[in-house]
């Protein structure tokens, strides 16, 4: 026969157990939070280009006693680097003090080739919905900010996706200026996804505060599978063609850093030459 004290260790257990495992939900949940924040939450402020983090995607979790048990960081990948050697030269880190001016025709077809280490990836441009992201690429790639940059971020974890466009490649950089928000109601992010194949702008917004709108700067992410986000990233662009580069660049990994949550490909992604041309 069980004793009340012998009962009462035995639900005192049951209880710990149940704790424990609530942590470890909560590390897992934390894990997955930080990686979306790398996409669409640590995003690029205009004037000085310094970078914010501002919540998560998710609800932050109240059990403090969870931060009592560390959690070990995921091993990087040990798949060999699939890419290149990168072209000589380095970003020219070119700074602006605003949008540029307006100078494609809303109404014709662009596109957008990012000759990368690993292999080109070509970009049809929707002009027509997203304009000042079109015009702002179109500018950038013509005073080749994008040339020598590194793609810094990769997630594919819950969210699958591809960061560019830092000069700094660190998730530090932008252009100096902010962009509109645009084409937030396309029908195809309809379900909150952005489906594999969309290019899609960072930016600073927080949806738990409701700031951050229009913060884009240079900083955009390719989805190489669907992909649940919310609809605060203007989608701007279509992978035409090199969807096998992107997924040869996931299966290399990403190497976490466990001090700024950042999650940088194995494979040397560099964007040896950016060009936008009317097509």
């Amino acid at each position: 026969m069980v004793s009340n004290e012998q009962r009462r260790k035995q639900l005192a257990r049951e209880k710990f157990q149940r704790q424990l495992e609530r942590r470890a939900a909560a590390r897992r949940r934390a894990r997955i939070r930080n990686s979306a924040i790398a996409v669409g939450v640590v995003l690029v402020l205009a004037a000085g280009g310094a970078y914010a983090a501002s919540g998560g995607l998710g609800g932050d979790d109240k059990d403090d006693a969870a931060a009592d048990t560390p959690e070990q960081s995921p091993s990087p990948s040990k798949a060999p680097d699939p890419c290149a050697k990168p072209a000589k030269g380095k970003p020219n880190g070119k700074q602006w003090k605003k949008e540029p001016a307006m100078k494609i025709d809303k109404s014709a077809s662009y596109a957008m080739d990012l000759k990368t280490t690993c292999g080109t990836i070509g970009i049809g441009l929707d002009a027509e919905k997203a304009p000042h992201t079109v015009n702002s690429f179109n500018f950038l790639a013509g005073e080749g900010f994008f040339d020598h940059t590194r793609c810094h971020r990769l997630v594919d974890e819950n969210i699958h996706v591809l960061q560019c466009g830092d000069p700094r490649g660190t998730g530090q950089g932008g252009p100096g200026y902010t962009l509109p928000d645009e084409n937030l109601k396309d029908p195809r992010l309809k379900g909150k996804t952005y489906p594999a194949g969309t290019v899609a702008m960072a930016n600073q917004y927080d949806a738990r505060t409701g700031k951050g709108r229009d913060s884009g700067g240079s900083q955009f992410f390719l989805v190489f599978e669907d992909s649940q986000l919310p609809p605060d990233y203007t989608p701007f662009g279509k992978i035409e063609k090199g969807m096998g580069v992107l997924k040869k660049i996931a299966k290399a990994g990403s190497t976490p850093d466990p001090q700024t949550g950042n999650t940088a490909p194995n494979a040397t992604v560099v964007i040896d030459k950016a060009t936008v041309r009317r097509s």
